[in-house]
């Protein structure tokens, strides 16, 4: 297995999910059990969630195996075990509290690692545009004595809005018009 190949596929999957501050470091002379520590930086827990799946899936894709990982449940510290290499994917309070380059930091592996940022591309390039006609000269303003009716006329009281209307109109307690104005009949008693 060439370990630089599997440093490359790791930080590709970083890189990928724009991993902040990715630091490689050669561990041979101080663990048997793996050569190279990787750690990167994620703005959030959904972030590093994000990529550590990007670390596993370029890991794998390039035909590498991932043994395991540790700490998705709440995203502060991923650990992804890839074998001959180990990728901490860590927010950066964490990161600035275990200061892990000073564990692992003794030998950095010099990589090229794409720290300039994406620029878009256009969708089409812009076209020219001829510069525009000049406009025919325009009409003199009427004279100063009609700008008063105009005043007069903007003054009109606002037009009322009406009820918005709702599916079902009901009318309580109204009398007809008829029942108005007849007067109430009134009925004699006879004693």
């Amino acid at each position: 297995m060439d370990i630089r190949k599997l440093q490359r596929a790791i930080v590709d999957g970083l890189e990928d999910v724009k991993g902040h501050n990715i630091a490689v470091f050669n561990t041979e002379h101080l663990s048997p059990l793996f050569e190279r520590v990787i750690i990167a930086s994620g703005t959030s827990n959904r972030q590093t969630k994000a990529l550590a799946s990007s670390v596993r899936d370029a890991v794998k894709s390039r035909g590498f195996g991932v043994m395991r990982t540790e700490g998705e449940d709440n995203g502060e510290w991923i650990i992804v075990d890839c074998g001959a290499a180990v990728v901490h994917v860590m927010q950066p309070a964490i990161r600035d509290y275990y200061h892990l380059e000073e564990i692992w930091g003794d030998k950095p592996v010099k990589m090229k690692i794409d720290t300039q940022p994406v620029k878009l591309v256009k969708a089409a390039p812009p076209q020219k545009v001829a510069p525009a006609k000049k406009a025919a000269p325009a009409k003199r303003a009427a004279p100063k004595a009609a700008a008063p009716a105009k005043k007069a006329a903007a003054k009109k009281a606002p037009a009322r809005k009406a009820p918005a209307k709702t599916g079902v109109t009901r009318t309580v307690g109204v009398k007809s018009a008829a029942a108005k104005k007849a007067p109430a009949k009134k009925t004699a008693r006879r004693a």
